[in-house]
């Protein structure tokens, strides 16, 4: 499990846990879409609902997955 620091919203410092094959894919997409790793966490920061940010960034990361599958 690795453990990276954010910065949400250009304001708020937070940590999130993920593991190695998350965090690699989590690079990858944002590579993709051409935005840093703030940015990208911010944006799936205000898509999530209930869930701990940390497993929204999972779901995040298998919709987008299931999505480029079925193109």
């Amino acid at each position: 499990m690795k453990k990276i620091s954010v910065i949400i919203a250009g304001r708020h410092s937070t940590s999130i846990s993920l593991e190695e094959e998350f965090w690699i894919e989590l690079q990858n997409i944002s590579k993709e879409k051409r935005m840093s790793i703030n940015q990208l966490v911010t944006e799936i920061d205000s898509l999530r609902e209930k869930e701990n940010l940390s497993s929204a960034i999972r779901i995040y990361i298998l919709r987008h997955l299931k999505n480029k599958k079925e193109e």
